[in-house]
């Protein structure tokens, strides 16, 4: 969590902070709703092989470096961590998501990921409901094995 909690940006991991996520959210949902677009929302638990809270600062430098310009990475206020990606549809959130496993599992061998997927307009239609759909897939990849992901259910 940041030491500020006005701050934007978290200084263990480089990431924006949740503060932020909340803030910006719902005019990211209103442009990809006027472009027409989705709007991908993957949260992710790391996990370590002793089951111990990991450094957020090596996981944060990953996401920087796997993120395009255009989409945000976030350290939630509870230790997950939140990427916001603008104009992607799931499969893309997929890609993304096994892509950043894949570094981290070489960056940091027993370290795991636990991914939950959501975007708009498949699983939410407002930023309140794409968090809450991306934490609950979120929560059920870690009721699953290790490194699950998993994509939200289709909104009704």
């Amino acid at each position: 969590m940041p030491d500020d909690p006005s701050s934007i940006i978290d200084p263990s991991s480089g990431l924006f902070s949740e503060a932020f996520l909340r803030a910006s959210l719902p005019t990211r949902v209103a442009t990809a709703r006027r472009a027409m677009k989705q709007l991908g929302l993957i949260t992710i638990r790391v996990n370590t092989h002793d089951g111990s809270t990991p450094d957020p600062g090596p996981a944060g430098g990953l996401i920087r470096e796997t993120l395009r310009d255009s989409d945000t990475g976030v350290l939630l206020d509870d230790g997950r961590f939140a990427l916001l990606l603008e104009f992607t549809p799931v499969e893309g959130c997929v890609i993304i998501a096994n892509r950043l496993a894949d570094r981290l599992r070489e960056a940091q061998p027993g370290h795991t990921m636990a991914v939950g997927i959501a975007s708009y307009p498949v699983h939410a239609i407002n930023a309140t409901e794409l968090l809450q759909a991306s934490a609950r897939a979120s929560r059920q990849a870690e009721d699953n094995e290790a490194g699950a992901v998993v994509v939200a259910p289709i909104a009704d």
